[in-house]
């Protein structure tokens, strides 16, 4: 499963450090790159249905990225690429992929292109359940526009002050919200406060190590207080004894 890719950014040494990675990383294939975020338009907009994911940089031009993103109907997968903090909230509100700030190392990158897979994977399982068969919340994300989530693809929820992030398989959102309201909300038998800062998924769990867990190749810490409970209910719902 190759992803076709699509670069946006006015510097042309960001292009050629992209270019580069892509280059180095199997499954990836470089469609087009471009330095004028309005030349880029027509091509994304007519290519829609060939472009699997977009390398997008925001601070931009006559046009910037997260624009640009508002006015593509069907949005590929997206990674933020950007040398500015500070549109991170926005870009999420996006639903982009991942948000990698410059100077991006390798690492970085193959960590958003391994997210950018997974979500691609899930994308193209047949066997999801049908939507009406399916648990849900809505969330608020922003003052107006409510969105459903699907509880089967949240991964983790992480406290962020009176925000919180909620990761799933697809997508991240931040929202007004502390962590505990939030986790109040969601099933005690599919959820679990594993932290002061972090409740996730039990059945999304890969590994267990030490006082940490593993989800989506991200290693989350267990609170000391939590740990007792955290392990018994994960190994329970795996059927598995911690100390055999």
């Amino acid at each position: 499963m190759d992803l076709k890719c699509v670069i946006v950014d006015d510097e042309p040494l960001a292009i050629n450090v992209i270019k580069n990675y892509i280059d180095q990383t199997k499954g990836l294939h470089l469609l087009c790159s471009f330095s004028d975020a309005t030349e880029s338009v027509d091509y994304i907009r007519s290519n829609n249905d060939e472009i699997d994911l977009l390398f997008l940089d925001i601070n931009m031009p006559l046009l910037d990225g997260l624009n640009l993103l508002k006015s593509i109907p069907k949005k590929p997968l997206t990674i933020i690429t950007t040398a500015h903090e500070e549109f991170a909230v926005a870009s999420y509100e996006l639903e982009v992929v991942d948000y990698l700030v410059k100077p991006i190392s390798f690492h970085r990158f193959i960590m958003a292109i391994n997210k950018a897979f997974k979500i691609r994977e899930y994308q193209q399982k047949e066997d999801i359940p049908l939507s009406n068969e399916r648990a849900y919340i809505f969330i608020k994300i922003d003052k107006k526009k409510m969105k459903k989530i699907y509880l089967d693809e949240i991964l983790s929820v992480e406290s962020l002050g009176d925000y919180i992030k909620i990761n799933t398989i697809v997508n991240k959102y931040i929202i007004h919200q502390t962590l505990s309201s939030f986790t109040d909300e969601l099933p005690s038998e599919k959820f679990i406060r594993i932290h002061r800062s972090y409740t996730i998924s039990i059945e999304k769990v890969e590994t267990v190590e030490g006082n940490s867990i593993e989800i989506a190749d991200i290693r989350y810490p267990i609170g000391r207080s939590y740990l007792n409970e955290v392990k018994n209910v994960i190994f329970k719902e795996n059927n598995t004894n911690p100390s055999s």
